[in-house]
């Protein structure tokens, strides 16, 4: 009891705090706990997007769709469904994922297009070009596999942690590494910032607004930069809830013949 009593005296007289060392989180908890919040929380969850795609020259873009996530396993495999109400041109338009996580796992996308009736696989090496015309890219819709980057805590501020992210593989990908600034109390990454092979900032998402949805704190606004292109892209989320009960429409089934009751 004497030694203990000994250790402890020394830690606060040099300005250690116990509490604040044991609930140390590491870098491989953070960036769990941050997915978890971005893509996971509820069993399943349904939202309205009205997307706004504003090109350098000012003219503008819209989009509105529905969009539809089933969890398989927490923290792991996951379903979207994607159905587009607007523009004429792209009306009935189906977007969907089949998310495998793991290394060397690759997720299953398809598209399909009503004008033509035609169901297109999307490949893999696909999965980092726009999505939709806008500056939001496919991989985007159901997050990037933790496994394809290491993560390293770069900085911390009262509010955030910043974690820097590296491709293990980086001929597959157009970005040098991103830099996510996670909140500290709900986990949501605020912001994730893109840096090119030559480390020059290119592309950036920002979380413009957050809100307390069942409990769970939730994405609501968000805006996509992309420098490059001088473009934008803005995401407001409207009508979102979780925990549904959604069975599984998530097939090609359901394509051609979208799940109504769900998307109402």
């Amino acid at each position: 009891m004497k030694k203990i009593t000994i250790i402890i005296s020394v830690l606060a007289l040099t300005g250690v705090s116990l509490a604040v060392e044991s609930a140390k989180l590491s870098v491989a908890e953070i960036v769990n706990k941050a997915n978890i919040a971005a893509y996971y929380q509820g069993k399943d969850a349904k939202a309205r997007v009205h997307m706004d795609i504003i090109g350098d020259n000012g003219s503008r873009k819209v989009r509105d769709f529905i969009i539809l996530r089933k969890t398989i396993v927490d923290g792991g495999d996951q379903k979207f469904y994607v159905y587009f109400n607007s523009p004429a041109d792209i009306r009935r338009m189906v977007f969907m994922v089949h998310k495998h996580v793991g290394e060397g796992n690759q997720d299953d996308r398809w598209l399909y297009l009503p004008s033509l009736d035609l169901v297109n696989r999307i490949a893999a090496g696909d999965k980092r070009t726009s999505f939709v015309g806008s500056d939001y890219f496919y991989e985007d819709v159901s997050g990037r596999d933790l496994s394809e980057d290491t993560h390293e805590l770069v900085g911390e501020t009262d509010k955030y942690y910043i974690i820097r992210n590296t491709p293990k593989k980086p001929d597959e990908v157009e970005f040098n590494y991103y830099d996510l600034s996670i909140d500290k109390k709900t986990f949501l990454p605020i912001k994730i910032f893109f840096y090119d092979k030559s480390n020059i900032l290119y592309r950036k998402i920002e979380v413009l607004k957050v809100a307390i949805i069942q409990g769970h704190p939730t994405a609501i606004d968000i805006l996509v930069t992309n420098l490059a292109a001088k473009s934008k892209t803005r995401m407001v989320f409207t009508g979102v809830k979780y925990d549904i009960g959604l069975p599984d429409i998530f097939t090609e089934r359901y394509l051609r013949v979208a799940p109504r009751k769900y998307l109402r």
